[in-house]
C-alpha cells in the first residue's frame, strides 16, 4: 500500500483553461462546442444567475433505464439549468476583436530553390545543392559541419561524394545566391560575403572589408583604437567603415517566411482596469474581465429530449448503449461549465488582489509607484495557491488607462534603500536604465561606476547585482557600449 495524490479530471481542466489567455480561451472553447454536441451557447440576458451544477430537476413519468447511472439525474426543466454568466463587466465595455492577420509568403527555402534549379547545375551536385539548401536555418547560415552533410548524403540518398567537393558547392553556388550572406557559416563568413559582392573603389568600403576579414576579433570587443593603429588611419576613416559595416545585415533570412504562412496578431486583454475619480472620496479602482472571458453556455435542449425518450426504453441494448453516451456527454458538458465559472472566478480574484496591491501605479501609470510584488503576496490575499497566480498571470494582460500592461511585469523583488524604504527592483533597473541611456558613449560607465551613482540616489547595491539586473534588461558590459 501507498499514499499519493492525484488529480481529478476537473481539476486538470480547470488548470488548463486558467492559464490560457483570452485568445486562446475561446479557441478551446469554440473546440469543446464542436466536439460535445451536449453543450451550447446560450443566448439569456447577462444578468441572469450561473446555478448550481448540483441540481437534480425532476421530471415526472420519467422512468430509468437499467444502467450504472440516473436517468432523473440528466432530465432538466425548458429554462437552462447549467450556463454561465457574469456581470462583472459593463453593457459599455469595449468588445475586443481578434485583429489577426493572414498573409502568405515565399521562405527562403523556395527562394534559394527556385535560384538553384535556374543555375547551370544538375546531377549530384544539384541534390548535393539543394540538400545544403535545406540544411539552412531561418536566418540563412549553414549550422552543421559539412562532413556531417556528407554523411548524410551517403545514407539517406545515397550520394557519394568528399568534404571537398561540398565545401566547393557550398562557395561557388549556394553562397553566390541572392540575398548575399546566405549559406554563411558564421557572422565574419556572413558579413564577408555581403561586403565582397560591393564592387567600389571606396576607400571606406574598402577598409571595411579589411577590417571583417582581418581584425574581426577587435572590431566585435570594441577595441578601435587598436584598428586604428594597424591600419595607421584617423577615427574619421574608422567611423566611415564602421557605418558601411552597419548596413550589412547579419541575418539575411529575416526577410522570409519561417513558414509558408505568418500570424501578425494583436494583444487581446483579458482584463479591463477603471480608473475613476470620485474627488474627496478619492480614486477608485476597478478590474473586470474582458467579456470573452465570460461565455454564456448550457446544456443542449435537444439532448434532454433524446434522453428523455431512450430512457422509456428498457430493453434495447442500443438505447441503452445511446443512453450511455448522452450521459457521458452530458457529464462532460457539466464539468466544463463548472471549469469555466470557477476560471472567471479565480481571474476576477487574482486581478482584484494585484489591483489593491499595486493601486498607484494603475492610477499614474509610473513604473516608480510599483511596490514590491511577489505571486506568495497575491495567494496570500486570494487564498489561492501560489501556482494558480503563476497560471492566472501567464501570458495575460490587462488594458489599463495608461495602456495595455503585461500582468507579470508588475511583479518585482524588493531592496531596502538607505532610508529604510522597502522599493521595487523594478524601480532600481528603471534608473539604472536612465543612467545608462545618459552616459557618454566614448566612456561608457563601468559596473563599479554604476554602482557609486545608485548609491547617490539612495540604492545601495553590490556590483555583481548591477550586472544581473544589466544582464536582464539586455544592457551589455561598458567595453562593448563604447561608441565613436
Amino acid at each position: 500500500m501507498r499514499l499519493g495524490q492525484k488529480l481529478a479530471p476537473q481539476q486538470i481542466q480547470l488548470m488548463k483553461l486558467i492559464q490560457l489567455h483570452t485568445l486562446e480561451f475561446e479557441e478551446e472553447l469554440e473546440r469543446e462546442l464542436e466536439e460535445n454536441p451536449a453543450l451550447e451557447k446560450a443566448e439569456e440576458s447577462k444578468e441572469e444567475e450561473y446555478s448550481s451544477l448540483d441540481e437534480t430537476y425532476e421530471d415526472e413519468g420519467t422512468d430509468s433505464i437499467n444502467t450504472d447511472f440516473d436517468v432523473n439525474e440528466y432530465i432538466f426543466d425548458d429554462e437552462p439549468a447549467y450556463k454561465t454568466s457574469s456581470n462583472n463587466y459593463s453593457a459599455d465595455d469595449e468588445e475586443f476583436d481578434n485583429q489577426s492577420l493572414l498573409t502568405e509568403g515565399q521562405s527562403l527555402y523556395d527562394y534559394l530553390l527556385e535560384q538553384i534549379r535556374l543555375i547551370n547545375i544538375d546531377g549530384d551536385d544539384l541534390k548535393i545543392a539543394e540538400y545544403i539548401i535545406g540544411n539552412l536555418d531561418n536566418d540563412g547560415y549553414l549550422r552543421r559541419e559539412v562532413k556531417q552533410i556528407v554523411d548524410d548524403l551517403a545514407f539517406s540518398l545515397g550520394v557519394y561524394t568528399t568534404k571537398e567537393k561540398a565545401e566547393d558547392i557550398l562557395e561557388n553556388y549556394v553562397q553566390k545566391l541572392d540575398p548575399s550572406g546566405v549559406g554563411a557559416r558564421g557572422l565574419q563568413e556572413c558579413l564577408l560575403l555581403q561586403i565582397e559582392k560591393k564592387v567600389s573603389a571606396d576607400k571606406a568600403v574598402i577598409l571595411a572589408a579589411n577590417i571583417l576579414r582581418n581584425q574581426f576579433d577587435a572590431l566585435t570587443n570594441k577595441h578601435y583604437n587598436k584598428i586604428i593603429q594597424k591600419y595607421d588611419i584617423e577615427e574619421e576613416d574608422l567611423k566611415d567603415a564602421l557605418e558601411v559595416i552597419s548596413k550589412l545585415s547579419p541575418k539575411v533570412g529575416g526577410n522570409f517566411d519561417t513558414q509558408t504562412i505568418t500570424i501578425n496578431q494583436e494583444i487581446i486583454p483579458d482584463f479591463v482596469i477603471h480608473v475613476k475619480d470620485n474627488g474627496e472620496k478619492g480614486v477608485d479602482v476597478h478590474p473586470t474581465l474582458n467579456s470573452k472571458n465570460a461565455p454564456s453556455l448550457r446544456v443542449s435542449d435537444e439532448y434532454k429530449d433524446i434522453l428523455t425518450t431512450y430512457s422509456h426504453d428498457k430493453k434495447s441494448a442500443e438505447h441503452k448503449q445511446a443512453a450511455l453516451f448522452i450521459k457521458q456527454k452530458l457529464d462532460a458538458a457539466k464539468w466544463y461549465i463548472d471549469a469555466i465559472n470557477q476560471r472567471q472566478n479565480t481571474l476576477l480574484q487574482t486581478i482584484s488582489a494585484i489591483v489593491k496591491l499595486q493601486k498607484n501605479y494603475f492610477i499614474t501609470g509610473d513604473d516608480k509607484s510599483l511596490k514590491p510584488m511577489i505571486l506568495k503576496d497575491v495567494a496570500d490575499i486570494t487564498g489561492f495557491d501560489i501556482s494558480t497566480i503563476s497560471r492566472v498571470v501567464k501570458s495575460k494582460y490587462a488594458d489599463t488607462p495608461n495602456g495595455i500592461v503585461y500582468l507579470k511585469n508588475l511583479f518585482s523583488d524588493s531592496l531596502t534603500n538607505d532610508d529604510g524604504e522597502e522599493v521595487s527592483t523594478k524601480e532600481i533597473k528603471n534608473h539604472l536604465m536612465d543612467i545608462i541611456n545618459a552616459e557618454n558613449k566614448r566612456k561608457p560607465l563601468t559596473d563599479d561606476a554604476l554602482v557609486v551613482l545608485l548609491k547617490e540616489k539612495g540604492y545601495n547595491i553590490a556590483r555583481r547585482t548591477i550586472a544581473k539586473y544589466r544582464e536582464q534588461l539586455s544592457i551589455p558590459v561598458a567595453r562593448l557600449r563604447k561608441e565613436l
